[in-house]
């Protein structure tokens, strides 16, 4: 019994949220008249003198006392005796786990949030660096248009400020104080919750005494938003694979984000690419994991809560070495714009150029600039030659009104400066969007 109830190798990590939620307690106790301003005086000393004792490792932790909330308690009778036992009036353990907890996953979403800034700007740098370096657009991960790196680094961007978005929400949500619910059903002292939510940081003391203690949906939201964003990271980790390998050579990695290989001397592989993109199984275990805890529990606590936090733990943990290794990445890999724009003229990339050309020179409905264009890079394909080096005679053979201007159409470079709708690829609204990005993070 002692060892499946016992929660402190896991929760001895909400020492400072308990250590936080007691001062505050205590001093509002003392306002309230509820205990004695030396009462309090000698709290707060103990409080200290236990933080002082985390701080060093001198603390003792000891299974038989359940978890980190006993062992405050426990200790801070010794060192000072009765008075210790008056820190509990009119809170329980219920409130105190339910205070702690939400106080830890509101800092997570703070780190988080810096680690998504950080990442953004990371991304944002190397986006003003590469606005007009062309490379291939997929869809299928086949070639399918010319594109520029900045502007395809500028998805991520947009990707990571709707997570940004998410945790900012999830932390507006969050930021109620479930302190003085006690048990359940309140309490009869007449304690001051409000001072208590203000002293913590909170924008208000929660409104129902049994949702206070009973509910994680807080940390749950936090976990949802969490599960998408590391799934951004694992689809951006997922593309450096790619652009790293031999096969596509976009990018180069230094021996700081790279490892060798145990037998083959050549070999650099992506290793903190490839743990970032299995990170997201970590996150999404957590979601997973505390929803089907929560899913069937009446109200209000059972004791299958405390299998709350060592998921959300290890979730957060995942999450934030993901974001500082992929903003370390972002800052290491070297980009090699001549690979990357021989392969953006590959595949024919330009053939909506040419039907788009066909539509809006010779007035051709696009179904028909389609066949006309498709018949194109068959015959290039053939000819064993790129579209824009397919020869004019060639294309006159398909449509005799075709010009030498077609040729402008068909070079990549102008194919993806041609793309100047709003949020498009051409250079100049690639370095809008980075402005304009700039701007929001300042």
């Amino acid at each position: 019994m002692r060892q499946i109830n016992a929660s402190i190798d896991v929760d001895r990590r909400l020492a400072p949220q308990d250590l936080a939620g007691s001062r505050a307690h205590a001093a509002m106790l003392a306002r309230q008249g509820i205990i004695s301003a030396d009462d309090e005086a000698s709290i707060q000393r103990g409080l200290d003198l236990i933080e002082a004792e985390i701080a060093s490792g001198a603390f003792v932790y000891d299974a038989a006392l359940e978890d980190i909330h006993m062992h405050v308690e426990a200790r801070l009778a010794e060192l000072i005796g009765p008075a210790a036992g008056r820190l509990h009036t009119a809170r329980s353990r219920n409130d105190q786990v339910a205070l702690d907890f939400r106080l830890w996953v509101r800092e997570a979403c703070d780190r988080v949030l810096a680690g998504l800034e950080a990442l953004q700007r990371a991304l944002l740098n190397r986006a003003d660096e590469a606005a007009d370096a062309l490379m291939p657009g997929y869809t299928h991960l086949q070639s399918a248009q010319p594109v520029t790196l900045g502007h395809h680094l500028m998805a991520y961007v947009e990707m990571f400020g709707r997570d940004a978005a998410r945790f900012g929400d999830a932390r507006r949500r969050m930021n109620e104080c479930p302190l003085g619910a006690a048990a359940l059903a309140g309490t009869s002292f007449p304690i001051d919750r409000d001072a208590t939510a203000k002293a913590l940081g909170f924008d208000r003391p929660t409104a129902n005494s049994m949702d206070s203690v009973a509910s994680r949906d807080f940390a749950l939201e936090a976990l949802g938003a969490g599960t998408i964003a590391a799934t951004h990271l694992s689809r951006l980790a997922e593309e450096i694979v790619f652009w790293v390998s031999p096969g596509f050579g976009f990018i180069a990695l230094s021996d700081a984000f790279t490892t060798g290989s145990s037998i083959m001397p050549q070999k650099r592989n992506p290793d903190a690419a490839e743990l970032i993109r299995a990170k997201v199984g970590r996150v999404l275990g957590a979601f997973t994991q505390l929803t089907v805890t929560m899913k069937g529990l009446p109200l209000t606590y059972g004791k299958d809560m405390q299998e709350d936090k060592a998921p959300t733990f290890e979730a957060f943990d995942a999450l934030e070495l993901s974001l500082a290794a992929m903003t370390g990445m972002l800052a290491d890999l070297t980009i090699r714009r001549e690979v990357m724009a021989a392969a953006a003229g590959q595949a024919f990339s330009t053939a909506t150029d040419m039907a788009d050309w066909l539509v809006r020179t010779l007035n051709l409905p696009f179904r028909e600039a389609h066949h006309v264009t498709g018949r194109a890079v068959a015959r290039a394909e053939a000819l064993g030659v790129t579209l824009d080096a397919l020869p004019l005679a060639e294309l006159k053979a398909l449509d005799p009104r075709i010009t030498p201007d077609l040729a402008d159409v068909l070079d990549p470079a102008r194919s993806a400066a041609s793309r100047v709708s709003y949020g498009g690829t051409a250079p100049d609204q690639v370095r809008a969007q980075i402005a304009a990005w700039r701007a929001r993070l300042a």
